[in-house]
Order: structure tokens, then C-alpha cells, then sequence
């Protein structure tokens, strides 16, 4: 099992925000996120992560692919996140848009694919408080 770094005994699980479009590797974080004991809300596009966000002021973490259908993509997500809600950990993931690593914001994080559940779950134990 894996563990992250909030007791849930006391008090309420940290809420993570799912960036992807492909239901494969959504439901592989989406499993590693709620066997760590966060709360998992889904997004298959960034224009959907966007209303997201506005419905659920509970969200603390955004894990986001960067190929990503709709208006915007997972780093211009990261940005306008960045910028509108800064108390949000951002984590960005591709396997082959490597490059955006050195685009993104200061205090956006970058993980490449191919990642393990164990290699997302203590990024957003080490983030989010």
C-alpha cells in the first residue's frame, strides 16, 4: 500500500485533480492516488480541468499529462493554474514533450513518463501539506 503524508484521522484527505486523456494511464494514478488516501476528481481535457477547479475549491493538486485535447494544453493548463490559483501543487507528465520541463513556472513540478505510482504519490506527499 502506499502511503502519503496526512493522518485521516484527523483530518480530511487532500483533494487531487487527474489530468487525462487516456482512460489507461487515468485509472492507473487515479489507483495510486486513492490507495494513497486522497480524494480523486477525473478530467479528460484541460478545458474540463478549468471547471474543475471552479467547482471544487477543495482541490490542492493538479497531476496533468501535456498532450491533451481542447482549447489549452497540460503546460498552458500549469501556467493559468499557476497564476489563478496559487495554492495549487501542479505536477506536469509527458514522454515526449520533455522540453516543457524547462518552460514551465517556477514551483511547477515535471515527471517524466514512463512514472511509477509510488514516483507521483511522494511528489504530492512532499508538496502538499
Amino acid at each position: 500500500m502506499l502511503t502519503c503524508r496526512f493522518n485521516a484521522r484527523y483530518m480530511k484527505p487532500p483533494t487531487i485533480l487527474i489530468v487525462e486523456d487516456q482512460q489507461l494511464l487515468l485509472m492507473h494514478v487515479q489507483f495510486a492516488f486513492e490507495d494513497a488516501g486522497y480524494v480523486v476528481i477525473q478530467a479528460d481535457s484541460a478545458d474540463q480541468a478549468l471547471l474543475a477547479l471552479d467547482r471544487h475549491p477543495e482541490i490542492r493538486a493538479i497531476f496533468t499529462d501535456v498532450a491533451m485535447p481542447g482549447s489549452i494544453d497540460g503546460a498552458a493548463l500549469a501556467a493559468r493554474v499557476h497564476q489563478t490559483h496559487p495554492h495549487v501543487t501542479i505536477i506536469v507528465t509527458s514522454g515526449e514533450q520533455l522540453h516543457v520541463a524547462d518552460e514551465l513556472p517556477e514551483g511547477v513540478l515535471f515527471v517524466p513518463k514512463p512514472y511509477t505510482g509510488h514516483d507521483i504519490i511522494r511528489l504530492i506527499g512532499e508538496s502538499v501539506a
